[in-house]
């Protein structure tokens, strides 16, 4: 199957630093290619894949040291590329959210769109209204709560490559926050677990230029007068099997409709417990007693994390092997693709020939998923 992924241009592909959607976008297309098909990645010059890139950017936006600089601009820029294109491709797969939409109209048959972003903001449904035709893919099914009568194709949830954390069957005996210092992530929570429990707590957070006024009046303060708090900074990929492997537990103190959070499964390749308020998408990733806890107060966060060591950390590993690997989240994609490429008029012949012969590639991690 020939196969466009066309990502947003704020990080590299994966990302060097923080990033969610773009490492999402690395590790599908990369698990893609691994199982047989023809992979074209739209993204900037940086970006690291077994694909076909089409560069279409000198480096990803955020890290670009330049001072002045127009996203949509390169954006823009991106969607032409790709729209030169597009009758190369059986399926073109986008995660820019809905900023293709006017462009692709003529030809949406032949795409699909993963949302990764929350959808209760004013404005969103009316996109959704004018443009029925383009399919979308949540990455959970809360995600959807927002846009039930939207033209949802399907549920995927994100999957990381297995190879890329290290399994760790003892912990070291702190708790650990890592994504983004925000409001809606409520590290004051995580900070305020650890202080009950008397536990030491590493946070590994990016602080965003909107977040700094929260970090300096809310957070810092808190870090800075707790001899129990240690803030890392943001770290990149190549840290996190120490940082999470060594933790008894991750704490998602969360207080906003996460769509996913791939820290979760991160920290379950790890065979790291996760700690997490039921929230968003955390029931349908966390499996209570099993991988985790679901809390829905702090009394409930401390009390679960003080026993989370007590979870089995090879059966947390095996669970993320099953669930949540890149190769499993790439074959629910691949069911994605054919049933699209079953809707069109040369269907019979095209998906015999681009589809069945591709499917019995073997896949011990997910052999046993479905």
């Amino acid at each position: 199957m020939k196969i466009a992924q066309i990502t947003p241009l704020y990080e590299a592909v994966p990302p060097k630093l923080y990033g969610g959607t773009e490492r999402v976008v690395a590790n599908l297309t990369d698990a893609l290619v691994d199982l047989g098909h023809d992979v074209t990645l739209f993204a900037s010059a940086d970006a690291r894949t077994r694909a076909r890139l089409v560069p279409v950017r000198d480096q990803a936006i955020r890290l670009d040291p330049a001072p002045l600089k127009s996203d949509l601009a390169a954006h823009m820029t991106m969607l032409s590329e790709a729209l030169k294109r597009v009758d190369d491709f059986d399926v073109i797969h986008f995660h820019t959210d809905m900023i293709h939409f006017p462009f692709f109209a003529r030809c949406a048959d032949r795409t699909l769109t993963t949302l990764h972003g929350r959808l209760d903001m004013k404005d969103i449904p009316a996109v959704y209204e004018r443009w029925p035709e383009f399919g979308l893919i949540s990455i959970s099914d809360d995600q959807r709560r927002p846009l039930p009568h939207a033209n949802w194709k399907a549920t995927v949830h994100h999957g990381m490559p297995g190879e890329m954390y290290r399994f760790s069957a003892k912990s070291e005996g702190y708790l650990a926050f890592l994504g983004r210092i925000s409001p809606e992530k409520r590290p004051d929570r995580a900070i305020e677990i650890a202080t009950k429990l008397n536990m030491p707590l590493k946070i590994a957070a990016k602080v965003d230029a909107a977040d700094k006024v929260y970090w300096e009046t809310v957070i810092r303060p808190l870090v800075d007068g707790n001899p129990l708090i240690e803030f890392v900074g943001e770290i990149g990929d190549h840290q996190k099997s120490a940082f999470l492997g060594g933790a008894d537990a991750l704490l998602f103190p969360i207080d906003w409709p996460e769509p996913f959070g791939l820290v979760m499964i991160e920290a379950m390749a790890c065979g790291t417990p996760v700690v997490a308020f039921r929230c968003g998408s955390t029931p349908e990733v966390i499996e209570d007693g099993e991988t985790g806890f679901l809390v829905d107060t702090l009394e409930q966060a401390v009390a679960a994390a003080g026993r989370a060591h007590l979870l089995d950390r090879t059966a947390i590993r095996a669970r993320f092997d099953l669930r949540f690997s890149a190769t499993a989240m790439a074959r629910r994609y691949l069911d994605v693709y054919g049933d699209l490429l079953a809707k069109r008029p040369f269907a019979e012949k095209h998906v015999a020939d681009v589809v069945r012969p591709l499917r019995p590639v073997e896949d011990r991690s997910f052999a046993t998923a479905l």
